[in-house]
């Protein structure tokens, strides 16, 4: 009995460790490509909702960044620049950290990978605002969806040739 169940939990950590291993493969297979803003939808409302000034939101809205995401080995670096703003941001998948986000706000942030899927808390001490952002990378576009409060934006990053 307790050899039985010593063989299940065997296969349920080579099955887990085999899954993440590809699963962080799966979004390594886009490092180092270069993706422009190509669209976005409901991106005001949704920096209207996070408290961001009129200002900012509209220099956030006229800029097109260029994305890109690389890795150094178990840190990721995802960057993000435009005329407006370059940011960085370096990272251990499933590790928190301290983030300053575009416009200002300093948030904790934890950011995991799920197959092509980079999913990321950003909570905020200040407001106790969570906000939820998955960036899924495919060969061509990484289409980023964005959720605070009951409001959801989307940007569709194209890639660069």
């Amino acid at each position: 009995m307790a050899r039985a169940r010593m063989s299940r939990l065997f296969l349920f950590l080579v099955f887990f460790t085999v899954f993440e291993l590809n699963s962080a493969e799966m979004v390594d297979a886009q490092l180092g490509k270069k993706y422009k803003l190509a669209s976005s939808e409901n991106f005001d409302e949704f920096m209207k909702t996070l408290g961001v000034g009129l200002v900012t939101r509209k220099m956030g809205n006229a800029v097109s960044p260029v994305v890109d995401l690389t890795k150094d080995g178990e840190e990721y670096t995802l960057s993000s620049s435009s005329t407006f703003k370059n940011v960085i941001l370096k990272f251990k998948p499933g590790v928190e950290f301290d983030q300053e986000t575009p416009d200002g706000r300093k948030v904790k942030a934890t950011i995991t990978v799920d197959g092509n899927t980079l999913h990321e808390i950003q909570k905020d001490p200040g407001s106790g605002k969570e906000t939820v952002i998955d960036r899924t990378f495919t060969d061509d576009e990484v289409k980023m969806v964005m959720s605070v409060e009951g409001i959801t934006a989307t940007r569709i990053y194209k890639i660069q040739a």
